[in-house]
């Protein structure tokens, strides 16, 4: 029933943000569909309470708990971000606002970039192992509580293995590819380019 219920939080996930966005740009309801797109949060705290009642009513934690803790942490670290991003293109595609700036791709701004989503899954990982702990809390000496336990290692190898890959952006920061315009004019004609006598040859 928990995996089924993630599945069901992930599709409403979407459903909502698709309903929101067409109240907003396509029925001019911009408030209506901010209300709607309020509501994706509800979807977490319905997952949160029947793991909750699951665990009262005695069923083992094993990883399907593990798996709810991961997916509330992740929408709640990311969701906000996606839902910003996709609104951004919904607006330039639909009401005339400017197209919202790409990621960086080079140097320094691309190294923040990467360290700023880091930070998502730090977040991502911290709230997950919080509800995972509360979990373990909750079942205390009556259930085996290993599988929490194995599934908060997880989430900080997750951390770990993340701050790895972002941490590669600053110390090789990726090199914008050289143009023709970053390396000047060229030779031509004029004081630095071939010369032509613009004299007659008389016989």
């Amino acid at each position: 029933m928990i995996v089924t219920l993630v599945i069901v939080c992930e599709v409403g996930f979407w459903v909502l943000l698709a309903a929101g966005l067409a109240l907003r740009y396509l029925a001019g309801l911009r408030r209506l569909g901010a209300a709607v797109l309020l509501l994706e949060p509800l979807l977490e705290l319905v997952l949160l309470a029947v793991t909750a009642v699951d665990l009262k009513n005695g069923a083992e934690p094993d990883w399907k708990h593990g798996l709810a803790a991961l997916y509330i942490g992740y929408t709640v670290a990311y969701g906000p971000y996606t839902v910003k991003w996709i609104d951004g293109h919904a607006a330039h595609r639909f009401a005339g606002a400017p197209r919202p700036p790409r990621p960086p791709r080079h140097g320094r701004a691309r190294a923040r970039h990467e360290g700023r989503l880091w930070l998502l899954t730090v977040l991502a990982a911290a709230v997950a192992t919080v509800l995972l702990q509360l979990a373990a809390w909750y079942v205390g000496d009556e259930g085996d509580t290993g599988s929490l336990t194995e599934w908060q290692f997880t989430a900080l190898r997750v951390v770990g293995v993340h701050g790895v890959i972002a941490l590669t952006y600053t110390i090789w920061p990726k090199k914008a590819p050289t143009t023709l315009a970053d390396q000047g004019p060229g030779p031509g004609p004029g004081p630095t380019g071939p010369k032509r006598s613009s004299s007659v040859t008389k016989r």
